[in-house]
Formats: structure tokens, C-alpha cells, sequence
């Protein structure tokens, strides 16, 4: 899983944190119940191509928790396989199961790829941050009654 984030970092040109940091920081996370980490695979003999870091919160102004898509990589060589729409909409089911109303990510605007991706499952942009750089995005999981969007 780190080696995953890692190769995330690196893809976006970054060298901090490193390698060492970013384990002991998985480490952490992992023991930490409002956060999980989600792998995918192209089939189930296959080693993880792909991961989902999410987080979970209480939000004040929806009285529910909410799920935050941290972080979702796939790997160059895996990438228009549907692991990365499959590893988002097991993250939709994760949050669901835990009563979330809504899940939320920001997306950096030159990644077109993954916008389009976040859009074509139902993400809604919400606000720009950080500049022009990254897109706050919602997309919502249950109704005020607390039933399941699809």
C-alpha cells in the first residue's frame, strides 16, 4: 500500500515526503478507525495496482459523518481498466455502510482524467481552492431520510 502512495508522490514530480515517512504515516492511519485503505487489483491473482485512502468525519452541518476520498492512484500501466472507477465506487459502498451522507475529494484541475472520471460517477464540483490548482468536488450518498443515492 505505501509503495503505492510513493509511486503517487513520484508520479506527481514530488520527493517529500519520503519513503520512510510516508510508511510510518500509513502505519499510523491504519490504526486510526476513521481511516481505511482500499486496494485494487486487475483480477484476483494480480498484486494491487491501485489504491483508495479514505477518511471519515463528523460534519457539523449535516449531523451524519461524511467520507473524504483522500487519495486514489492507479498505476500508469493499469489506468483505463475501470480499476480506478471500481476502487471510487467500492468507496461509495465503505461509506454507505458507515452512514455517510456524502463523500468529498479535491481534484487538481489539470487532471483532466480524473475529473472526468469523478464527474462520470457523480461528483459535483463545489469550489475552487488553493488557487486555481485543485476543485473541491461532493458527491452525495444519501437523501435528508437517510436512503441510499445509487
Amino acid at each position: 500500500m505505501t509503495e503505492l502512495l510513493v509511486a503517487f508522490r513520484d508520479w506527481f514530480g514530488g520527493e517529500d515526503p519520503s519513503a520512510g515517512e510516508m510508511r510510518r504515516s500509513v502505519d499510523r492511519l491504519i490504526a486510526d478507525p476513521a481511516t481505511e485503505y482500499l486496494l485494487g487489483a486487475a483480477d484476483a491473482r494480480s498484486s494491487a495496482v491501485g489504491v483508495v485512502q479514505l477518511r471519515y468525519r463528523h460534519s457539523v452541518w449535516t449531523s451524519r459523518d461524511d467520507a473524504w476520498l483522500e487519495d486514489l492512484y492507479v498505476r500508469d500501466s493499469a489506468r483505463g481498466t475501470g480499476v480506478g472507477r471500481a476502487l471510487t465506487e467500492f468507496a461509495f459502498a465503505r461509506a454507505r455502510e458507515r452512514g455517510c451522507f456524502r463523500i468529498q475529494l479535491d481534484v487538481n484541475r489539470a487532471n483532466a482524467a480524473a475529473k472526468a472520471l469523478y464527474e462520470s460517477l457523480g461528483f459535483s464540483p463545489v469550489q475552487q481552492a488553493f488557487g486555481d490548482e485543485a476543485l473541491y468536488m461532493t458527491r452525495i450518498l444519501q437523501d435528508v431520510r437517510g436512503s441510499a443515492h445509487s
